[in-house]
């Protein structure tokens, strides 16, 4: 069975409340249940994940390297500084998509440059919350395990 991790970053346990006019009012246990019914549509296990400290995040991707066959990470905050979790990110030779809800490269100064985003396979941002379901789909069909459950315009994309 092909598995797909998502880590989100610090502060990402408060979504719903965060600043609701740059991330909206869906929480992060409501995105969890979305991703969750996708993976299963998908036919993928999922493991999803939040943590508000650095360290904790280095070791998840670490243990991803070998335990995930893709990595979705929303390292929010950490986007902007973390050289330890660059590192870890760049030591994973399976498809890592870098997920931010807000469109980062429209914000102020302190969030528009993620470290992150020229050692990953791909960037979604700017979708909101609906970025999960992009990066998740994304995902599977870089693995190339979309459903058949699926119709192929949505597996395969258009063509």
């Amino acid at each position: 069975m092909t598995r797909i991790a998502i880590y989100n970053g610090p502060n990402l346990n408060l979504l719903g409340v965060r600043e609701p006019e740059i991330y909206g009012s869906t929480t992060l246990d409501a995105i969890r249940a979305s991703c969750g019914d996708l993976a299963g549509l998908l036919g993928c296990e999922l493991d999803f994940r939040q943590t508000n400290h650095e360290g904790v995040m280095v070791d998840w991707l670490q243990e991803a390297r070998t335990e995930a066959d893709a990595v979705i990470i929303n390292p929010a905050g950490l986007s902007f500084y973390s050289v330890p979790v660059l590192d870890a990110l760049r030591m994973i030779e399976r498809p890592v998509i870098e997920l931010h809800i807000s469109n980062v490269h429209a914000r102020d100064e302190h969030h528009r440059h993620s470290m992150m985003s020229g050692s990953v396979t791909a960037v979604v941002c700017g979708l909101g919350v609906y970025g999960y379901t992009v990066a998740l789909l994304s995902a599977a069909r870089l693995l190339g395990a979309t459903s058949d459950s699926l119709p192929a315009s949505i597996a395969e994309g258009p063509g």
